[in-house]
């Protein structure tokens, strides 16, 4: 990621963590969710244990239960699972989102996720489990269910900004090989029409195939469109008529049917 990108990330975290549950049940809920990872190697999650109170439960996943507990509740525990367990890359327009865990609680973690509309993979990699998400939208459900705001909002900016620079240049990169494409084939198409007319066979093809000559020489830079306009035809004729015109080129002195 850019410096960018890992200031937008740690932002994002530090919202999350300045959260202050005014439920009581969503504190403990937070709490239990923190209960193992990072905790102690991060300053951040460290001040938040201390804030949501010291009785720090050994185990998560006894402490917690899913089950019965509402929505607010699941996603406070949620939230906590995220800042102690959980990582977010936003590198070179891909989001990636996942959790780091104990082996068997990647299913565990997965399943609860499913049973509140976000479905999400798990693996074992290296010895532990992890719970991933690579979709951008999903990610961002996820991430507002559990309290981001401004930094989340900053996020999706990035997101539609990136989004929208990609398709401007694939429509640029198509109009150019298009340009292109016309470019060659009007000067295929005036090299023919110069040997026709030096050999004299331009003269004597049809009243349409000469017109389009004729226009094509004015205007090198007309599309077949431009040029079925101007003289009042089908574009079709157009392209038939150029058509033509190449094929008898290729052909010195021999007429075509």
């Amino acid at each position: 990621m850019t410096a960018a990108d890992r200031d937008l990330v740690a932002a994002l975290r530090g919202e999350l963590a300045s959260i202050d549950p005014v439920r009581p049940c969503d504190r403990d809920a937070e709490r239990a969710g923190l209960a193992s990872g990072a905790r102690g190697r991060n300053p951040v999650i460290g001040r938040l244990a201390v804030r949501l109170g010291r009785r720090t439960p050994s185990d998560a996943r006894e402490a917690f239960d899913w089950a019965t507990r509402p929505d607010h509740c699941r996603f406070a525990w949620l939230r906590g699972r995220f800042l102690s367990t959980g990582s977010l890359s936003i590198a070179n327009g891909r989001t990636h989102l996942e959790f780091v865990l104990e082996p068997d609680e990647a299913p565990v973690l997965a399943e609860r996720l499913t049973a509140v509309g976000l479905p999400a993979a798990w693996r074992l990699r290296r010895g532990r489990g992890v719970v991933t998400w690579k979709s951008a939208e999903t990610v961002g459900i996820f991430l507002r269910r559990i309290g981001a705001g401004a930094s989340l909002l900053e996020l999706e900016a990035r997101q539609v900004s990136r989004t929208l620079r990609g398709e401007l240049n694939r429509v640029i990169n198509a109009e150019s090989a298009n340009l292109g494409r016309s470019v060659a084939a009007a000067g295929r198409q005036l090299a023919a029409i110069d040997v026709l007319e030096s050999d004299g066979r331009l003269a004597g093809e049809p009243a349409t195939v000469r017109t389009v000559a004729a226009a094509r020489r004015d205007t090198p830079e007309a599309t077949l469109a431009d040029l079925a306009g101007r003289l009042g035809v089908h574009r079709s004729a157009v392209q038939r008529a150029l058509e033509r015109i190449e094929r008898l080129a290729v052909r010195p002195g021999r007429p075509l049917a």
